[in-house]
């Protein structure tokens, strides 16, 4: 399709010919969209974005990004590729070198693309990126010591900028940060969105942020994408267990409402990406979990009881803050 910007086709990435931390990814990302990814720590979501942005080799499977396969580009050609695909990292505190000033950390994508800005105009250039993000552009001699976290995740932004992407990998951009600023930097990233025509990979584990901010999302578990829909589909009406024990883990702030939550408890833990359980990876802590879970792996795909593609063999619709 020719609004699809960014395309995985079983996507695998194993460590050390053992650890499944991605094991068969598909992916699309269209023109001005958000997708977001979630779930729990460990289940390959950080691993995902870094094979996104060519951090990572996959295993297997390729990474298209505007038809063209990342994987198979080399020098020259993968460089100017990747000025197409950027990424703001997770934590404000370490992404940044704290003995470069501002105006180097976000001026140094320029160094590597010197075609992008004549070296004379690069100041101003940093200095329009800076205000773009809501920064003084005078202060573009400080340091990262000398700004507080959602100011730092602001200068991140600002570097992922720089080449005028159009496609942003976001690794749970908000997750050090503080509730009422986290609130802040999703509405920048939204009207940088509108402004610049972005489309955004949104990595997350907190699934209310994940809503406010998607339109599309991927549930994901043990190196697998388990459902996928329109963020009110998934939402309203999930249909694999995992999600429905995610969902019903969401703080509901409104205490009325509390009492009509059907609480999901997972019992055990996440089994290990090196060895993990035959057929549904789920089905070691699901209560829905049968012979056919350990023998046939389910595939993600619409079935009679979901609307929008799930891997689950009983898939069904059951929001756990409102009942059957």
């Amino acid at each position: 399709m020719s609004d699809v910007v960014l395309e995985t086709k079983d996507l695998v990435k194993h460590f050390k010919g053992e650890i499944r931390a991605v094991d068969g990814v598909d992916l699309q990302l269209r023109r001005g969209e958000t997708l977001g990814v979630v779930g729990e720590s460990g289940c390959g979501k950080s691993t995902l974005a870094k094979l996104l942005v060519g951090l990572e080799k996959p295993t297997s499977g390729a990474v298209a990004v505007r038809g063209q396969d990342m994987t198979r580009l080399k020098g020259g050609e993968l460089r100017r590729a990747r000025r197409n695909i950027q990424m703001v990292l997770q934590d404000p505190y370490t992404s940044l070198n704290p003995r470069m000033t501002v105006g180097d950390i976000v001026g140094e994508p320029f160094e590597i693309h010197s075609e992008v800005v004549p070296k004379g105009k690069r100041q101003q250039a940093v200095q329009d990126l800076l205000d773009t993000v809501g920064l003084n552009p005078d202060h573009i001699n400080r340091y990262p010591h000398q700004f507080s976290g959602g100011q730092r995740q602001r200068i991140g932004i600002a570097r992922a900028l720089a080449l005028k992407p159009e496609i942003i990998v976001c690794d749970e951009p908000v997750s050090a940060l503080d509730v009422s600023i986290q609130a802040q930097v999703i509405n920048l990233l939204e009207r940088l969105q509108d402004d610049f025509g972005l489309s955004y990979i949104f990595i997350a584990h907190d699934l209310s942020v994940v809503r406010h901010i998607s339109d599309r999302v991927a549930v994901m578990y043990l190196g697998k994408i388990v459902e996928q829909g329109h963020d009110v589909a998934i939402y309203d009406q999930p249909t694999h267990p995992y999600t429905q024990a995610l969902l019903s883990a969401v703080p509901v702030p409104d205490p009325r409402l509390r009492g009509h939550r059907k609480q999901i408890v997972l019992e055990g833990d996440v089994p290990s990406p090196a060895n993990p359980p035959s057929g549904c990876r789920f089905r070691t802590r699901c209560w829905k979990a049968q012979h056919v879970c350990s023998e046939q792996e389910p595939l993600l795909q619409i079935r009679e009881r979901s609307p929008h593609p799930s891997a689950c063999h009983f898939a069904e619709i059951n929001n756990p803050l409102r009942g059957r």
